[in-house]
């Protein structure tokens, strides 16, 4: 066996599939919701290294819906209390954490290096819009996060070119942003094509980079995460 703790995968995938995992570095940008979920099931299926980026720390309104939120790590670095936790799981994961929002010059920099996998869990559009741009321009494979807000029913949630999507607030306002950049598919997202509840969304004042507080349901987030992972996955054991 390749290693004991994923005696279960390796019966599932073969023992050279195992082993493309365990060589593979995958990009996760953004661990809240969705993307700690995301990092979580790479580690659990063997990926052997994963670089996390995050600028934020645990807020209390976090606990509803993310994997690394409870009581004790309020105030604490996502990144770091990620990072903990994944090696709890596999001690001899490689984990590069980066405590850091990243802005235009960081991205650059960050897509410069060759990754397996990038994933793109960033809540915040105009970041999201540089990273999707740049890690196309340095030819990444590229699996991008849409809205897990204001929605509940987890059975219309799907994976698709980012041309397919629709019903998808965060999806509209990103395929007319970079359709001004000469993008118009080439990269898959996970989207919901549950019309939002509206009721869910209020308008914020005085936040930055943050024009709109949306209600989110528990699992809605994770879900995302979890379909991140297996396409992730099923990609890299073709």
């Amino acid at each position: 066996m390749f290693s004991n703790w994923l005696e279960r995968t390796e019966l599932l995938l073969g023992n050279e599939k195992v082993k493309k995992l365990n060589k593979s570095h995958i990009l996760v940008v953004g661990v809240g919701g969705v993307g700690a979920y995301a990092a979580e099931q790479l580690c659990r299926a063997g990926v052997g290294e994963l670089t996390i980026v995050d600028g934020d720390k645990i807020d209390i309104t976090n606990i509803n819906r993310q994997l690394i939120a409870d009581t004790e790590s309020i105030g604490k670095v996502k990144v770091n209390i990620l990072r903990e936790r994944l090696l709890k799981i596999n001690p001899k994961l490689k984990i590069n954490s980066i405590y850091k929002y990243i802005k235009e010059e960081e991205i650059t920099k960050l897509l410069s290096n060759k990754y397996d996998y990038v994933i793109d869990a960033i809540d915040t559009l105009s970041p999201k819009i540089n990273f999707i741009k740049t890690a196309l321009e340095n030819k990444q494979r590229l699996i991008s996060s849409m809205g897990a807000g204001a929605k509940l029913n987890p059975e219309l949630i799907q994976i698709a070119d980012i041309s397919k999507s629709f019903n998808d607030n965060l999806a509209r306002i990103l395929r007319k942003r970079l359709h001004r950049l000469g993008i118009y598919n080439g990269f898959n997202v996970v989207f919901s094509s549950e019309k939002v509840i509206k009721e869910a969304i209020r308008e914020t004042e005085f936040i930055e980079n943050k024009k709109s507080t949306v209600g989110t349901i528990s699992y809605m987030p994770p879900i995302f995460g979890l379909y991140i992972a297996s396409k992730v996955i099923r990609d890299l054991i073709e």
